[in-house]
């Protein structure tokens, strides 16, 4: 198959590329950016004019639900959500149910992946077995079978010798750790930021201080072990300044945040809107604000989705009794652009940004060769117009889960073609 992408605004960021030019795919790969190859003559054609040709999108944090929970959502309608949403490489954590602590289910998880054949999956392995915090998994074997880095999800380490054994592992066979810094015991059970926003409404809440603690106790065991560390989903201005002192001192440590903390606070659960009870909670628009300039200057690597799809069982319910979680993969790429364009009076400066957040950024962090548009790379490609407007409307989503705290927004930059190992995978 021999595709050519041609009048549309490249824009690479893992390259410096931001032109006009035509793109050319030959066999699941690019083959050259610009002039065609010698003797190329296309299959099929698409015209990109008016659009940006970008990287396909890398997600660091998409829980697809299978195996264990599929009520709530399948790969097939998840890799189609990613599909309608431009995202053509996904990292999913491991707390599905069975949890991916053994080879046999992360091997079964691929393969189905495989024979859909829309984004490319990679799972993190549990880094204890059953997220229990006890004992540690056989780490060289999930590699093997497919992991990319191991992960407790949501499940505090109560023990920090376990960590500390974890860690000591993980820097022997330079795997890398992924983490959500949340204490074990403060704000367990809390629902919201715990600040007056949460004592006014009579809303149990999470500390920032959950977030600093296990902060100071990471970089600690950081510094005994030289572990390189991945965290996930900051959420605090006090977490950030703490993770920036960690990377002025020289330690191995990257850090995301989730989309939907780029742009909400306490302040929109509103009337006890179930839709934005989320895991880290909404925090204050200091904190807020806080994480919109650590992205600008590069505390913060990369935007994830954390696409979490929730069924109306668990969802539509009292506050405090919801499960947490929003669905994120169709809106990352918008809701990323407006950040970035909120940040930036140059418009071209914002696109570049906000794609590398999304792309190069996150691929580097989860050692995937993807992100780029790069000569011999697999050809992932996604086109969209930043200018077309459109209404997040549950109906209209691929996903299973339907609960997002955007639904009724109107966002900027719609997605209107995915390029999967060099085959259109999505058209809209």
């Amino acid at each position: 198959m021999k595709l050519h992408i041609k009048n549309g605004r490249v824009i690479d960021p893992a390259n410096g590329i931001d032109a006009v030019q035509d793109l050319f795919i030959v066999d699941g790969k690019i083959a050259a950016v610009g002039s065609a190859p010698q003797d190329f003559t296309a299959d099929r054609s698409i015209d990109a004019s008016g659009l940006v040709v970008a990287p396909g999108l890398v997600d660091l944090s998409a829980r697809l639900r299978e195996p264990g929970y599929e009520y709530k959502a399948t790969l097939e309608s998840e890799l189609q959500a990613a599909m309608q949403g431009g995202v053509t490489s996904l990292v999913c954590p491991p707390d599905t149910d069975p949890v991916l602590d053994e080879p046999g289910l992360v091997e079964m998880l691929k393969h189905r992946a495989r024979m859909l054949d829309q984004a490319n999956v990679h799972p993190l392995g549990a880094l204890t077995v059953g997220l229990k915090g006890q004992a540690l998994t056989e780490m060289a074997e999930l590699t093997e079978a497919g992991c990319i880095g191991f992960a407790q999800a949501e499940e505090p380490i109560l023990d920090t010798t376990v960590l500390l054994r974890a860690m000591q592992y993980a820097k022997t066979f330079e795997y890398t750790v992924w983490l959500r810094p949340q204490d074990a015991h403060i704000g367990r059970g809390g629902v919201a930021h715990a600040g007056p926003l949460a004592s006014r409404l009579g809303l149990s809440g999470v500390s920032v201080m959950s977030e600093t603690i296990a902060l100071h106790t990471i970089f600690e065991l950081m510094r005994a072990t030289g572990a390189r560390v991945h965290l996930c989903r900051i959420s605090s201005a006090a977490g950030l300044d703490l993770i920036r002192a960690a990377k002025k001192e020289g330690l191995n440590v990257t850090v995301d945040v989730g989309v939907h903390h780029l742009h909400m606070t306490d302040a929109d659960i509103g009337f006890f809107d179930s839709n934005a009870r989320l895991t880290p909670p909404l925090r204050s628009q200091r904190d807020r604000d806080a994480i919109r300039a650590a992205l600008t200057d590069g505390t913060v690597d990369a935007i994830c989705s954390d696409h979490t799809p929730v069924d109306d069982d668990e969802k539509l319910l009292p506050f405090g009794e919801a499960s947490p979680g929003a669905t994120g993969l169709e809106l990352l790429l918008a809701l990323t652009l407006k950040w970035a364009q909120d940040q930036h009076t140059d418009a071209d400066a914002a696109l570049a940004l906000a794609i590398g957040k999304i792309t190069c950024n996150a691929a580097r962090i989860a050692g995937l060769p993807a992100g780029t548009l790069s000569v011999g790379a697999a050809a992932d490609v996604v086109l969209f117009d930043p200018a077309a407007r459109w209404m997040v409307d549950g109906r209209a989503l691929a996903s299973q889960g339907k609960h997002t705290p955007f639904l009724g927004y109107e966002l900027a930059g719609q997605v209107r073609a995915t390029v999967v190992r060099g085959r259109v995978a999505y058209q809209r």
